[in-house]
């Protein structure tokens, strides 16, 4: 009877949990790469402004890639332009296969689709234009020069949703 009860009350708290943290995406924006190809130099920019100053969000950065992607993680540098002059700058690193060379994200065929955490809880206080800046910084392992076209990225996409607390 007890395991029951027990059963219920956890069932009925994480499904309180789950409703009671539920987002809005309040932005969304994809960049189609030139047949799949990601040069050094190519970078991919996002302008996105009018969002409450009170409100919290979680930004991520979409991206889709296909078998012809080489690499089993990914390397970016995003740089966030604020519109009071600041510039925030990450070197990023994601995951993209497992160790067995499955693809991660989701998807059927040969596209995957992968939604990767680029900033949680973050609010945007000044008002204005927000651009983020992407670039790949791939290098071959044992090499210094990076890698000058990365292959089999398609999309590259840019998500911010509201946190409704």
């Amino acid at each position: 009877m007890h395991q029951k009860i027990l059963k219920y009350f956890l069932s009925g708290f994480i499904f309180a949990m789950l409703i009671s943290c539920e987002t809005e995406t309040v932005y969304s924006e994809y960049h189609q790469l030139s047949n799949g190809f990601w040069q050094v130099n190519d970078t991919i920019k996002f302008n996105f402004s009018e969002l409450n100053a009170k409100e919290k969000y979680n930004v991520f950065l979409n991206l889709r890639n296909d078998n012809n992607f080489e690499y089993s993680n990914l390397f970016l540098i995003t740089e966030l332009n604020q519109p009071n002059g600041q510039t925030i700058l990450d070197t990023l690193e994601y995951e993209m296969a497992m160790p067995d060379g499955t693809w991660l994200g989701k998807g059927s065929g040969s596209v995957k689709e992968n939604k990767l955490w680029y900033r949680e809880n973050i609010d945007f206080s000044d008002k204005g234009v927000y651009t983020l800046k992407v670039t790949h910084a791939m290098r071959q392992s044992g090499k210094v020069d990076g890698v000058a076209t990365l292959n089999g990225i398609t999309d590259i996409g840019l998500e911010i949703t509201k946190i409704n607390k």
